[in-house]
């Protein structure tokens, strides 16, 4: 069924693969990720990401392809990231007594200094930190999500981090 004039726009090719294959590539992503909840939002991110580039899809009919690559991508990130915070939780030694009464107001402290660090970053910095920490990304991930070079990403990484290392110290140092 092919729309006249012979090409879907975004909006009605999305709604006909959405329609038709929603079900599908969220069990792929289930099979990945045994987590449904999960599977829904990579699905989702999929089929945004599509979206976005779909006056790049050069074969209309392979956007199916495409997605299901997303999907099977989008599980593998999400797997790694889940991997890393194992692996962090996992290092972490158990507390040794139970959190003091002011345990809420100092996490909150210490995540709203570190929310006010990245905002102080210039942007590029910000974005490649937070694909590189948050999102667990590789730089040649961060480097195709940007569209910039590798050598960036390290660059933009480096001295964001210094950076935040900087202002972060500053913050405790105000503290104490």
């Amino acid at each position: 069924m092919t729309p006249p004039g012979g090409r879907w726009d975004a909006d009605e090719a999305l709604e006909q693969l959405y329609a038709a294959h929603w079900r599908e590539l969220v069990r792929l992503s289930v099979l990945l990720l045994r987590d449904v909840g999960a599977a829904e939002e990579v699905v989702q991110d999929a089929f945004v990401a599509v979206h976005g580039r779909w006056d790049r899809i050069r074969d209309p009919a392979k956007a199916l392809a495409y997605l299901r690559q997303s999907v099977v991508n989008g599980s593998r990130s999400a797997l790694r990231h889940r991997a890393v915070v194992h692996r962090h939780l996992a290092a972490q030694p158990p507390p040794a007594t139970a959190p003091g009464a002011d345990e809420r107001s100092l996490v909150a402290a210490r995540r709203e200094a570190v929310l006010d660090a990245m905002r102080a970053l210039p942007e590029r910095q910000r974005e490649v930190l937070a694909l590189r920490h948050y999102l667990d990304l590789s730089e040649a991930e961060i480097a195709d999500a940007l569209g910039i070079s590798r050598g960036s990403v390290k660059s933009h990484a480096s001295r964001g981090s210094a950076r935040l290392r900087e202002l972060l110290a500053s913050y405790l140092e105000d503290r104490s």
